[in-house]
């Protein structure tokens, strides 16, 4: 065993696995109430007419809907995910400059392989994706957080990480943050700052990757427009149809500006020849023939209301003293218990006790302690949210206790 691991580079041997994945595994146990997993709500979808489609692009078009396509991706699909990105609130997307990916993770990806080297910096909100640490680790980059409060990433903080780079002769390789509806946190950062954070990374000769999976799941129906909508030439904007769609059908994009669109492509390219033509043709009919505007407000209306029945159940059941941002849009609620409580050790105790969340361990690059966790509300009925708020309220009580 140990001669076979020595075929392996010391890349792979340095990838971590996901702490989610980890507990999604867990969160299959049909006895647990699973707070863990950030999954959209499928069920209000055409799914009869879905599937006629489908099944129509085989039967009637499956000579292209099978075979190779484009690296780039297709052209429609380009398109559509230009009608989606004015929802977003980039209004005037040219398609020549958009990527297909198979998932906005892939283009998470693409932008490591385009855009840093082995040893090079990523600036993080903290906390951030864990998808997109993993990403930074497998390319062994550094990923350094910059502070945030409840309504996202601090500019001054930003700009002090910055200065902290250039004073020690790191070169940083861009910062990757998610304004509208973070996950984990749900925050949401106001305009101003959005502003103020492009003005940061120009100064200092920063590029940014702004990823924006949630930002039409707005529960006022106002989507914020993202950084990318006034400062185009200094942001890669990456969508996907994960959450607005399907996850299943692995289709995501970036929008790149023009002087590093080919080298992105190449870099994707180079990855996986291009995104599923199947999906590409499917999500491009979701968008084209389907009401998909309809379906963002009905789910958001979805959310909203479970949002709401999580947040006044951890309020009845739970220790004042456990803080929460409350969610504007997206699908989590990020919860702080009392410095000196561990979540990572509370996930264990939950989990006898019949619930599931995921620990902030897991969102942050920062090594150490945390008491921080995030709950998810997407693809869980409101009676269930209530009652693993109910399971987890006496291991989370306790633990606030004993840190006073």
């Amino acid at each position: 065993m140990s001669q076979s691991r020595d075929f392996l580079s010391q890349r792979a041997l340095g990838v971590k696995q996901s702490a989610v994945r980890d507990v999604f595994d867990i969160a299959m146990d049909p006895n647990l109430v699973s707070l863990a997993g950030g999954n959209p709500w499928l069920s209000g979808l055409p799914l009869d007419e879905l599937g006629k489609t489908a099944g129509e692009l085989v039967s009637q078009h499956g000579t292209e809907s099978l075979q190779y396509g484009p690296g780039q991706g297709l052209e429609p699909m380009r398109q559509a995910a230009c009608t989606v990105m004015a929802g977003d609130g980039i209004p005037d997307a040219d398609p020549e400059l958009v990527v297909i990916t198979p998932g906005s993770q892939a283009a998470i990806d693409t932008a490591c392989r385009a855009f840093a080297n082995p040893g090079d910096v990523v600036v993080v909100e903290d906390p951030t994706f864990v998808g997109a640490l993993t990403s930074f680790n497998t390319w062994e980059l550094d990923a350094v957080a910059a502070g945030t409060d409840e309504h996202g990433l601090i500019p001054a903080e930003l700009d002090a990480t910055l200065e902290l780079m250039e004073a020690e002769g790191r070169r940083v390789a861009f910062l990757y943050t998610i304004p509208s509806f973070a996950n984990p946190s749900g925050a949401l950062l106001p305009e101003d700052r959005r502003d103020e954070i492009a003005r940061i990374c120009a100064k200092h000769g920063v590029l940014i990757v702004e990823d924006n999976p949630y930002g039409q799941i707005a529960f006022d129906g106002r989507p914020l427009a993202p950084i990318a909508a006034k400062h185009r030439d200094q942001v890669v904007y990456l969508g996907t149809m994960s959450k607005i769609f399907s996850p299943g059908v692995r289709i995501g994009w970036a929008l790149v500006p023009a002087a590093l669109k080919r080298e992105f492509y190449l870099s994707a390219e180079s990855a996986f020849i291009h995104a599923s033509t199947h999906g590409q043709m499917l999500s491009t009919a979701f968008v084209d023939h389907f009401d998909w505007q309809g379906h963002v407000r009905e789910v958001s209306g979805l959310y909203k209301e479970r949002a709401e029945a999580l947040w006044d159940a951890v309020k009845e059941h739970w220790d004042p003293a456990v803080e929460f941002i409350r969610p504007q849009g997206g699908f989590f609620l990020w919860g702080s218990l009392p410095e000196g409580a561990d979540t990572l050790e509370l996930m264990t105790e939950g989990i006898k006790a019949g619930a599931v969340f995921v620990p902030g361990a897991a969102f942050t690059p920062v090594e150490g302690t945390h008491s921080t966790l995030r709950l998810a509300f997407s693809f869980v009925e409101a009676e269930k949210l209530v009652e693993g708020v109910k399971r987890l309220a006496p291991v989370v009580n306790e633990a606030v206790a004993r840190t006073r």
